[in-house]
């Protein structure tokens, strides 16, 4: 259990849209010299709402470095957090933040082929992977990085991923979109298309994040495919 005095103070020194409805906030932690994490974990930010301080989880969107970090938040109207986040929060704000949690985590050697397979904001953690393993040069085979959008003005770090694309081609960037009419790559969800991806039941290990929905019916697709447990690795996001 995380308790009041373990958050850190952090400062909001950048804030990017990244769509309509998506905002970045890159986050430097006052308190320490490097805020350690794992790619692919979360933070808990202690937000003053609801006449006192509630806490909210958000997976971080980049790579270790120093004490720096970045969140990629959509807003949901009707929610407590976010509204107070796109409303009230600006540079320079300060933000109480938790040290890093969760399991969701990169396993290491990497032996196989990657597949991320990402909805929304669930993309977040696995920039921070993909990022973590290219900075630090960690062997590595096939990544794949199967994105569900609607339309195109939702992919998420699109012409980063793009670029990571075209200069490692080992890092294939599939996005699909269920809601675009002259989209000329994937339409519809994501789940046909790693099917086809692994349809020669290659090894691989899997990490699904985004819709509860989607990473269920993932979870349950990829062991009809013959995947088991230990390598489908998932976290769930309403």
């Amino acid at each position: 259990l995380i308790m009041a005095d373990d958050f850190y103070t952090a400062e909001v020194t950048g804030i990017i849209d990244e769509s309509p409805s998506v905002r970045r906030y890159i986050l430097s932690v006052k308190d320490v010299p490097v805020f350690d994490f794992l790619p692919g974990q979360f933070v808990m930010l202690d937000l003053p709402i609801a006449h006192e301080y509630t806490t909210r989880s958000y997976s971080i969107a980049s790579a270790p470095n120093g004490n720096e970090f970045e969140l990629c938040i959509v807003l949901k109207e009707d929610g407590a957090g976010t509204p107070f986040l796109f409303k009230d929060i600006k540079e320079g704000s300060l933000l109480r933040v938790s040290p890093a949690q969760g399991r969701f985590v990169l396993e290491e050697p990497i032996a196989t082929d990657i597949c991320f397979i990402a909805t929304g904001t669930g993309v977040a953690p696995f920039r921070a992977m993909a990022q973590h393993i290219i900075n630090k040069n960690i062997p590595h085979r096939n990544m794949y990085l199967v994105f569900g959008n609607r339309t195109r003005q939702d992919i998420l770090y699109r012409a980063e991923f793009e670029q990571l694309a075209a200069e490692h081609p080992e890092f294939k960037f599939i996005p699909v979109l269920s809601r675009e009419e002259s989209w000329p790559g994937y339409n519809g969800y994501v789940h046909p298309v790693y099917e086809e991806l692994f349809a020669d039941r290659r090894p691989a290990v899997f990490y699904i994040c985004g819709w509860s929905n989607m990473v269920r019916e993932a979870k349950n697709r990829l062991k009809e495919m013959g995947y088991t447990r230990k390598q489908i690795n998932f976290e769930l996001y309403d």
